[in-house]
């Protein structure tokens, strides 16, 4: 399943996978646990659900990409996290925990009981802890980019740390630009430029506040799921990219290692933002998750 990247790139294959497709869309604002905060969410697409949770500062709408792959035989939600996007800023703490809840009430207000959920860095913990507090919500997983927490997790190195304390402290495009070489693999940042810009022009078409991006911050910094993987029991595929400095990739190795059946997919010269780096891993992920309905 996973050795056929180039033959699907000469034959036209993966060309005509991630071409547009035209898809209906639907949205609305989902109320949070806590009785005060509005969620906005969006579904496109028709077919076995899949809802995206997607990572630290972003908004729903850095999915933009994966949408439409996966749109072509699945029914996508994204949403964005509490205190990005649309989405309102909830009063009380964040942790990987309550923003678990917060997907959850986004399946109850998009009508649905039980999905597939694809999470990718701090929504892969947050998919981590609706897998393990909603195990009824979730037919299956994937992990993308991700950690487990605890002790036995692997830090990025302190060159990244220095600047996701600094980054509180940027203008957006500024803190765009820095975290290129701690998202981006150097083939990227080489041969494909033309794509980290536009990633960074959705980034800053969406901003949020630093208050917003401390919380979010925090919440990644005690997320900890490590000693409880074991009771996860639904089809789990790992995703990471091999030069993430951001999240590195030992830490797939232990999620692995933790999930009975996971299965795990390295992808060799990409960093943390892999989508943007091999777009073509999101029509794996979309057979596997069709396999799975």
């Amino acid at each position: 399943m996973w050795g056929s990247d180039a033959r699907s790139w000469r034959d036209g294959r993966l060309e005509r996978a991630l071409a547009p497709r035209r898809v209906t869309a639907t949205a609305g604002l989902a109320p949070a646990p806590d009785g005060r905060t509005r969620l906005h969410w969006e579904t496109t697409g028709s077919g076995a659900p899949v809802l995206l949770i997607h990572g630290l500062g972003l908004s729903g709408g850095a999915w933009w990409r994966t949408v439409p792959v996966l749109a072509r035989r699945l029914r996508v939600i994204t949403f964005d996290n509490r205190g990005t996007g649309r989405s309102q800023a909830a009063s009380l703490a964040y942790t990987t925990e309550a923003m678990a809840d917060d997907a959850a009430a986004v399946l109850d207000a998009a009508g649905l009981e039980r999905v597939h959920v694809y999470g990718i860095s701090l929504g892969g913990m947050i998919a981590q802890q609706l897998a393990l507090r909603h195990p009824d919500r979730v037919r299956s997983l994937v992990l993308g980019a991700t950690q487990p927490g605890g002790p036995r997790a692997r830090p990025p190195d302190a060159e990244v740390l220095e600047f996701l304390g600094s980054r509180l402290h940027m203008q957006p495009r500024d803190a765009a630009r820095a975290s290129i070489p701690f998202n981006y693999g150097t083939r990227c940042r080489d041969e494909h430029p033309e794509r980290i810009e536009e990633d960074i022009a959705q980034r800053l078409a969406h901003p949020f506040s630093e208050a917003a991006y401390a919380a979010q911050l925090y919440a990644g910094a005690v997320h900890n799921c490590y000693g409880r993987l074991d009771r996860i029991a639904v089809p789990t595929l790992v995703v990471h990219g091999a030069l993430d400095r951001m999240i590195p990739v030992a830490n797939a190795h232990l999620i692995a290692g933790r999930i009975p059946g996971a299965r795990l997919r390295i992808l060799e010269d990409s960093g943390h933002l892999y989508p943007t780096e091999a777009p073509e891993v999101d029509v794996e992920i979309a057979a596997f998750l069709q396999a799975l309905s």
